[in-house]
């Protein structure tokens, strides 16, 4: 039996019928791991879509639905596999599971560079006093205070993201609530400034790429179903609950966004929630909710600080990155790893040093976007394996889910280059092929090491 055979042999078994997380905390979890600083920023980068960026969120919803869907088949089909890597190794080979899995390793630490910038527009509005200092000093500051707490060896628990996920709904629920009491005592408002570009079809699939980094990360919530209770049931219920309620959240301050606040100054808005709570409430109000979001943005850059050190270091340890990024200090802070990543963040923020903040943070979402979509598409394509292998008794739903995946992910990835252009195509492929070198090495190693000792000459 090989090492493919196996994992699916063991995923089979029956799991744990006992565990520690329900329903509600993997809910939290799926909410919790998805919304980051992108939705903070990201009405500002759809402002020059208009209405196209309705269609797309229509679009992105039933694609992130979908993935949410394999990902949640896949942990419950392959129990005993450690995630996505797994998942596509035992499926569609080790080549294609390391590219696959080293584009989702960048854009990770892509994603520091793009929460630390993201994060900036809130910084100078909720300490004003920040203004005079370069905006990419303080995205580069915040990426390495972060990661100088890690080296700490700080870990978070469960109880820490249920927080996490209240003080990041909390801005959210505000807009929302005040955006529904104008709607009922004026209803005019939302008319007023209605955006005027023409609905097509390349503004609205440009719209959708960016609509989509904002649901990244629904499949770091796909829980081991050892630590789950019934997770035959609980891990799909919440898994797709999750991102439906996360979905909706979206769209609605979106929308409320793009039809109270006048195109071409949401274009240009370095911190639009402020903005648009100051048009519903009126005052300096949104200052305050500036503080909500700005916390949420650092809990996140905390977070995603963490999960990309920690997922270098596996990956060294697994010989699929250099074994110097694996060891830890005496805290168990993977120092090499951390350090690495901190300093490819740092270079895509400079990268950007020249744009404003949201043109800066449009490109560097449409990247990380970009960089994820091999791991879907890959994610997708093992579940049609599995279906065709008869792993685990997968109905016919597994291959239509598996193909819509696969196709909505395509699709994205078209996407990409109507966002902003081919130039964050050309970056996400570069980051790929630099990879292979280090695949190549792995592949010697082992091949020397599968060779038989030397006997000597006969005689």
């Amino acid at each position: 039996m090989n090492a493919s055979e196996a994992i699916e042999h063991q995923s089979v078994r029956s799991a744990p019928k006992h565990g520690q997380l329900g329903f509600w905390m993997c809910t939290a979890l799926v909410i919790g791991n998805t919304i980051g600083i992108g939705i903070f920023m990201q009405p500002a980068s759809l402002a020059p879509y208009g209405l196209n960026a309705f269609i797309a969120w229509a679009i992105t919803v039933c694609g992130c639905v979908v993935l949410a869907l394999v990902f949640a088949r896949l942990a419950r089909t392959l129990v005993r596999a450690d995630g996505p890597f797994d998942y596509m190794r035992s499926t569609l080979g080790e080549f294609v599971a390391f590219i696959a899995i080293w584009c989702y390793w960048v854009s990770c630490w892509v994603t520091n560079a793009t929460l630390a910038t993201g994060v900036i527009g809130y910084l100078n509005v909720a300490l004003p006093m920040s203004g005079g200092i370069s905006p990419v000093a303080l995205a580069v500051g915040l990426i390495w205070f972060f990661v100088a707490i890690n080296l700490l060896g700080a870990r978070s628990s469960g109880g820490v993201q249920v927080l996490t996920t209240i003080l990041k709904l909390t801005p959210m629920a505000i807009v929302i609530g005040a955006g529904f009491w104008l709607l009922v005592s004026e209803p005019s408002a939302y008319v007023q400034h209605v955006p005027t570009t023409p609905i097509t079809w390349s503004g609205t699939i440009a719209a959708s790429t960016i609509a989509l980094f904002a649901m990244l990360g629904i499949e770091s919530a796909t829980i081991p179903a050892t630590k789950v209770r019934d997770p035959e049931r609980t891990i799909p219920r919440a898994t797709v609950v999750g991102a439906i309620l996360t979905a909706l959240v979206y769209v609605a301050v979106t929308a409320i966004a793009l039809l109270l606040i006048p195109q071409e100054v949401l274009s240009k808005s370095s911190a639009p929630f402020v903005d648009v709570l100051n048009r519903l409430i009126g005052g300096d109000g949104g200052r305050w909710l500036a503080f909500f979001i700005l916390m949420s943005g650092l809990g996140c850059l905390n977070g995603w600080t963490l999960l990309v050190a920690e997922l270098t270091r596996t990956l060294a340890v697994n010989k699929l990155l250099p074994a110097p990024l694996g060891k830890v200090n005496r805290r168990g802070a993977p120092v090499a790893a951390l350090v690495v990543t901190a300093v490819f963040a740092t270079i895509a923020a400079l990268m950007n040093y020249s744009k404003s903040l949201v043109d800066g943070f449009t490109f560097l979402s449409t990247l990380v976007t970009a960089a994820n979509l091999p791991l879907y598409i890959c994610c997708g394509l093992a579940l049609v394996v599995l279906w065709r292998r008869g792993t685990g008794n997968l109905g016919r739903s597994a291959l239509w889910l598996g193909i819509l995946a696969a196709a909505y992910s395509v699709f994205a990835t078209a996407g990409v280059g109507f966002a902003v252009g081919k130039e964050a195509v050309f970056w996400a492929f570069g980051l790929a092929a630099a990879g292979l070198p280090f695949y190549a090495l792995r592949f010697l190693r082992r091949g020397r090491s599968e060779l038989p000792p030397d006997t000597g000459s006969p005689g």
